[in-house]
């Protein structure tokens, strides 16, 4: 039986999912529940909500892994030029490592580089497996404390941090991603101990995305609240304090 997997996007052109021009691959389904996510479609709780729509932009479809590599393809040259290749994102990856895993080990026989943006939380057994085939890890990291990643995420962080601490000993590139969330993780104090956390686990790059509200369209085609409804957006000169904690923590780290 050919492999599939059920992907709701493929953007080309992307300059912000890793090294060069990419193309980023867009996986449906995610075990978290995060409640400022631009993409609720995605979310395992939401997928009812998303079939109901009859949006095919919305519900994606089941590509072979021949036929998302001969959609990535088309863009060869670009990613030869600027040093650029595919990135899995999501959703989550890791909810479907196995389609995901063959797509990676296809895509390095074709000299493809492989990024994969993830949360990292799967099983140990899961994700040493699927980090073999990845060229590099666009981890991200929500919040230090369990509790209160639990209460915005729906899960806690453990797994998620024994993951990361994982793929850094097991020498594959890693930069973590910190999305910066009003009344979630967007002080002063929670930036200082992510910062401290990250130099201890040994990662040294860092991307700030600061909050937008681009999805909040979405969860009006879905009829579903939105949690984050009119809170006010936030920019790169809003956050340069918090910015320069991660600098003087002697992390590399930049907007995105």
């Amino acid at each position: 039986m050919t492999l599939t997997g059920q992907i709701f996007n493929i953007q080309r052109f992307s300059i912000n999912d890793g090294p060069g021009i990419r193309s980023t691959i867009f996986f449906c389904g995610c075990p978290l529940s995060c409640r400022w996510c631009s993409n609720p479609e995605s979310q395992n709780r939401f997928r009812h909500e998303a079939l109901a729509s009859g949006d095919r932009k919305l519900i994606g479809r089941e590509w072979t892994v021949n036929e998302v590599l001969e959609e990535v393809e088309k863009d060869r040259d670009f990613y030869e030029e600027s040093g650029g290749g595919i990135t899995l994102s999501g959703g989550e990856v890791l909810q479907q490592h196995a389609f995901a895993s063959a797509l990676l080990r296809e895509a390095r026989r074709r000299s493809l580089h492989c990024a994969v943006e993830t949360t990292g939380y799967a099983s140990h057994e899961v994700f040493a497996e699927f980090i073999r085939n990845v060229d590099l890890l666009l981890f991200d990291m929500k919040h230090c404390n369990r509790e209160i990643h639990y209460q915005k995420t729906g899960v806690y962080n453990d797994q998620i941090l024994e993951n990361m601490r994982f793929a850094v000993n097991s020498h594959v590139p890693v930069i973590a991603r910190i999305p910066v969330i009003p009344k979630f993780n967007a002080t002063l104090s929670a930036a200082r101990v992510m910062a401290a956390l990250l130099r201890e686990i040994g990662i040294h790059e860092v991307h700030l995305l600061p909050f937008h509200q681009l999805g909040e369209k979405k969860y009006e085609q879905l009829k579903l609240p939105y949690e984050m409804k009119g809170v006010r957006q936030l920019h790169p000169e809003n956050l340069q304090n918090y910015l320069q904690i991660f600098l003087d923590a002697g992390l590399d780290c930049s907007f995105r």
